[in-house]
């Protein structure tokens, strides 16, 4: 890599960490911080669901956007509101502050993350240095997503929750002072006109299923207002396909799409990213209700995972290497798939399960980025400069909407198979988890197959 290649990835790299901390930094902390505002229980849910909401159902908006008006000015522009909301929620005298905070923090990341990783592909030609790139990238995003949880118990026990928030003020001020210096935009931009129906459709289409997945995950499969925005959803999305079919410049081209590695590349980003985080939180309630660890403890047994993303995001471009992006996605997924399923026999005695776990969710976690390294090539190559906002956008749609919906899932299943106290419940959990990325390495490993060539073709 060059000198300005290093500098633009340690900058969007920086961003990327910022971003994924924010997204379960709270989780560990949500019943301090509903108790220090006043929130009631059945509202506390909502500073999660408040900022899922908004990151997955505009990605895929401000990743277009960010095709026409310049990605390094929409990245730019969501960093400073990241900095901004940051800042709000540290200094949140009531609810109604936080969860504006928590809207605008969600805005942000749905604006800065495809536009990140669309810089980031054009800064880095297809081949080893991009896939090096996206697997340092694809730590980031793993290592930030357990780091949150072991840096939100650290902060809570140790500090306040507000640090929570306040930890971002710095990181976002050091990257919008550097970034105008660093990151340059491609010439090659969109020229048509944006297709606003289209838009509309996607972004009301995503918001309504995050919400019927976290309605549904927490009131039940039979809730009324949960099972209303599913058949919203599917209105609003079905009719999105049909409006991009005809429109003679759509926000996304249906083409796109039919290609094998994007569409199959998107199906391992989803099962991945919906499965880990579900484990993260699975294991959140074992180490809490079944072992009754405090939030510090629980963690730093969540940084097993983190020691192995980092592993996975070294190791999984070298995989890609020798066996290809097929084997790379279906392998990790296999990995985490029966990793996951170990986890079963952890019981009610701490001094034999920490080390199990620990040991189990390392080895997952290699596997797991070693999918997101795949994930990200695939969804990313074969495309000009133009159209990385578009993919990079439907890759992080497929990431935001995957953990969003993940969570209320794997809930969902624990609560009706005996609730989140029970160790039964959440060994049933666990086994799905399992057993759903073990379907989804099996589809991958089929869709990503190469098309052997026609008999008689020249």
């Amino acid at each position: 890599m060059s000198r300005r290649q290093l500098l633009v990835l340690a900058l969007l790299l920086a961003s990327q960490f910022t971003l994924t901390v924010d997204f379960s930094i709270l989780n560990v902390a949500l019943p301090t911080v509903g108790a220090g505002l006043g929130f009631s229980s059945a509202d506390v849910q909502w500073i999660a669901t408040s900022f899922a909401l908004c990151a997955a159902g505009f990605t895929l908006l401000f990743g277009r956007v960010g095709d026409y008006l310049g990605r390094r000015r929409i990245f730019l522009a969501g960093m400073v509101a990241l900095g901004l909301a940051s800042l709000l929620g540290g200094l949140a005298t009531s609810p109604a502050v936080l969860l504006t905070a928590r809207v605008i923090q969600g805005l942000a990341t749905a604006a800065v993350t495809p536009a990140a990783l669309s810089l980031l592909t054009v800064a880095f030609p297809e081949g080893p240095l991009r896939r090096r790139a996206l697997g340092l990238n694809s730590v980031v995003m793993s290592a930030g997503f357990t780091g949150g949880a072991i840096l939100g118990g650290v902060l809570t026990d140790l500090l306040s929750w507000r640090w929570a928030f306040l930890v971002n003020v710095p990181i976002t001020v050091a990257v919008v002072a550097v970034a105008p210096f660093v990151l340059a935009d491609s010439p090659d931009r969109e020229r048509s006109r944006l297709d606003a129906p289209g838009a509309a459709l996607v972004t009301g289409g995503l918001l309504s299923l995050v919400y019927a997945a976290t309605r549904l995950g927490e009131q039940g499969v039979s809730d009324p207002w949960g099972l209303a925005a599913l058949l919203l959803a599917i209105v609003l999305l079905a009719g999105f396909v049909r409006a991009e079919g005809r429109h003679t410049h759509p926000l996304v081209p249906l083409p796109i799409l039919r290609r094998r590695t994007i569409f199959w590349g998107n199906v391992a980003g989803f099962v991945t990213f919906s499965m880990e985080p579900g484990l993260v939180f699975l294991s959140t309630l074992y180490f809490q209700n079944v072992l009754g660890l405090d939030p510090l403890q629980t963690g730093l047994m969540l940084g097993t995972m983190g020691a192995g993303a980092l592993i996975g995001g070294t190791v999984g471009p070298r995989v890609i290497g020798v066996v290809g992006v097929r084997g790379a996605a279906a392998g990790g997924l296999t990995i985490q798939a029966v990793t996951t399923g170990l986890l079963i026999l952890l019981g009610h005695s701490a001094h034999a399960s920490l080390p199990l776990y620990g040991i189990v969710t390392f080895v997952g976690a290699i596997g797991h980025v070693c999918a997101i390294v795949a994930f990200m090539v695939a969804a990313t190559s074969g495309l000009p400069d133009r159209e990385q906002g578009l993919a990079t956008g439907i890759a992080t749609m497929t990431q935001q909407v995957a953990i969003a919906v993940g969570v209320p899932l794997v809930s969902a299943i624990a609560t009706a198979a005996g609730g989140i106290d029970s160790l039964t419940a959440l060994r049933a959990a666990v086994g799905i988890d399992a057993g759903l990325v073990l379907v989804g390495a099996l589809l991958v490993a089929g869709g990503l197959r190469p098309r052997a060539p026609e008999v008689g073709s020249a």
